[in-house]
């Protein structure tokens, strides 16, 4: 039987867990309160003279049409960065699995876009598409007859900031794919294929139930990243454009309080961005949890 290590002393636990709890309290919780502290002033354009205003910032979001667009895209770009991102991952993580020379290769090769930084990435991206000296650009305009422009073209602009974002998650979502296919036993995958049961067959009904814990966690983690870990790529592509076609929440809270002064504002949206991740989270537990077996 192996030995559980005791603690005696009673303050160490506390001692070992400080660093977290400092890093938590400057970089979490002190930023949400200065939000929510925030939300109910408005100040000059140097965030001076708080004048108490209540809910005023909040009624005035809800009365924005632009707000509600910016919460449609804020959809609609989460939902196709978390989908896409999972469904190649997967795809990938398959065909990863099932090679037999060479796969520290491919599997170093497929994980090396995570290690480069969203900025980067965005201003790659932005020079690879651009329309004036993109190569991929010139490909689309000269090949396809795609008049490429994500400047002035909301849906291009859409398609560029998904694919810079996905094009990073891939690697992430990767990684615990391939992780969780090493983990169900062969002998399983063998029996089955014993009693008959095609490669779909075994796709649909052992490796997808066996990999139902990891797709939940990476479904909270790729949510998370759309609405947040984005912003860079965001700022170094588009900017929010073409017509606010990729003003997501989490750009706009940037863009009003750094580029309008509006800081009022700016933290009733952050407030806002918050109960919806946490509401997010919440439905996801409370309802899709229930289906996961682990």
């Amino acid at each position: 039987m192996q030995e559980k290590t005791v603690f005696n002393h009673k303050l160490l636990p506390y001692l070992l867990i400080l660093p977290q709890l400092v890093i938590v309290l400057v970089f979490f919780f002190l930023p949400a309160g200065q939000s929510i502290w925030s939300s109910f002033f408005i100040t000059d354009n140097f965030g001076q003279n708080p004048i108490f205003v209540g809910l005023d910032n909040y009624l005035a979001l809800f009365s924005d049409e632009s707000y509600y667009k910016s919460m449609g895209v804020t959809v609609i770009f989460s939902s196709l960065v978390t989908f896409i991102g999972l469904g190649v991952a997967l795809l990938l993580a398959l065909m990863a699995d099932r090679v037999l020379k060479g796969k520290l290769f491919y599997r170093t090769f497929l994980i090396i876009p995570y290690a480069i930084a969203p900025a980067v990435v965005g201003t790659l991206m932005n020079f690879i598409f651009s329309p004036s000296v993109g190569i991929l650009a010139f490909v689309l305009r000269d090949y396809f007859g795609i008049a490429w422009n994500p400047l002035l073209n909301s849906t291009h602009a859409l398609i560029l900031v998904t694919l810079s974002a996905v094009w990073i998650q891939v690697s992430y979502n990767f990684l615990f794919f391939l992780a969780g296919l090493q983990s169900i036993p062969d002998s399983v995958i063998e029996a089955s294929a014993i009693d008959g049961a095609g490669p779909w067959r075994r796709f649909k009904d052992i490796i997808i139930p066996l990999l139902a814990p990891t797709t939940f966690f990476l479904l909270i983690m790729n949510i998370i990243y759309a609405f947040f870990e984005t912003f860079p790529i965001i700022d170094m592509t588009t900017q929010g454009g073409a017509g606010n076609a990729t003003n997501i929440l989490v750009y706009r809270v940037y863009k009003t309080a750094f580029q309008e002064n509006n800081y009022g504002s700016s933290g009733a949206q952050s407030v806002i961005l918050m109960l919806i991740i946490i509401a997010l989270t919440f439905i996801q537990f409370k309802y899709i949890e229930k289906k996961i077996h682990y």
